[in-house]
């Protein structure tokens, strides 16, 4: 079977409440991204966090971050555009990334794209209530195409996020028009226990996903458990032939009683794979099925 894709989500906006070894200054990331890649994973993405753990959309965050990622290790970046915490248009949405397009040094590999507009609000399990009621993930059809347009520009690689089947059918759409490249890198985000915008960790979401792959345009898939436990699909994904993205970002994971860190999720992911016959993918070999070009830095 082809070689297994593993991405390091390191941190997302999950706090230090959960596991203690989240990464949030540009340090910590830097750090976790160089062990992570020692552990197995080719894709490293990041949210920018301020020392308590906040929000941070400052470009320079991500191109100190960037320059030190690159600086230990060839291991794939996949920065942000803030998720909900961003509410900019679409332009400033991408701000960061015009940033960082500025030097090869700082240059990413992927922009992400969430290719439709959902509810994200945070269920309460304790109180049986939402803790939030106004959070809404938007994404237009027109902020899409201008944020496909840019990284075409860049020469990225679109990460396109499916949470449901519209979103899927959106790619499909995206690529009938020529707005999308094939092969097409779709992350089919799964979601549990605090969210529920995408289809649950469970083999039936997971099917329901993958049935709507566009079978006219060549693609590539990976899985995310966001707020769930992605280890109970991971060996449906390795064997099926997708790809794995994962980290504390997602999920606070523990062995036993002890909180693991970004790079012992990654190992146990890389272990779990070879024991079904699919060796990591190195940084060329991810090149190389993603088709990733190298990016055009601004002039």
């Amino acid at each position: 079977m082809e070689k297994i894709i593993i991405e390091a989500r390191v941190n997302e906006l999950a706090t230090r409440q959960g596991n203690p070894h989240v990464p949030f200054l540009p340090a910590e990331i830097i750090a976790d991204a160089k062990a992570c890649y020692d552990a197995g994973a080719s894709i490293v993405h990041f949210h920018g966090r301020n020392a308590d753990g906040t929000p941070s959309h400052d470009p320079n965050f991500y191109l100190e971050t960037n320059a030190g990622i690159r600086a230990q290790s060839d291991i794939l970046i996949h920065p942000t555009l803030g998720y909900v915490a961003n509410d900019a248009d679409a332009k400033g949405r991408f701000a960061a990334i015009e940033e960082m397009m500025k030097s090869a040094d700082t240059a990413p590999d992927f922009a992400p794209m969430d290719t439709g507009s959902v509810n994200v609000d945070w269920w309460n399990p304790t109180e049986g209530k939402y803790d939030t009621t106004e959070l809404i993930y938007k994404n237009s059809t027109g902020t899409l195409m201008y944020f496909a347009e840019r990284i075409r520009h860049y020469n990225l690689t679109p990460y396109l996020v499916s949470w449901n089947v519209s979103f899927t059918r959106q790619i499909e759409q995206f690529l009938k028009m020529g707005v999308l490249d094939a092969p097409a890198y779709v992350c089919f985000c799964m979601t549990d226990e605090i969210i529920f915008a995408g289809h649950p960790g469970t083999e039936a979401g997971l099917d329901a996903h993958t049935a709507f792959l566009p079978p006219e345009f060549e693609t590539v898939w990976t899985v995310v458990n966001y707020k769930g436990d992605l280890f109970e699909l991971t060996e449906k994904i390795i064997r099926q032939g997708g790809h794995i993205s994962i980290g504390l970002g997602d999920y606070a994971y523990m062995d036993g009683a002890r909180h693991m860190t970004n790079a012992e999720v990654i190992a146990k992911v890389a272990d779990q794979a070879r024991s079904l016959g699919r060796e990591p993918a190195t940084v060329a070999e991810t090149r190389r099925i993603l088709n990733i070009k190298t990016p055009r830095i601004a002039a």
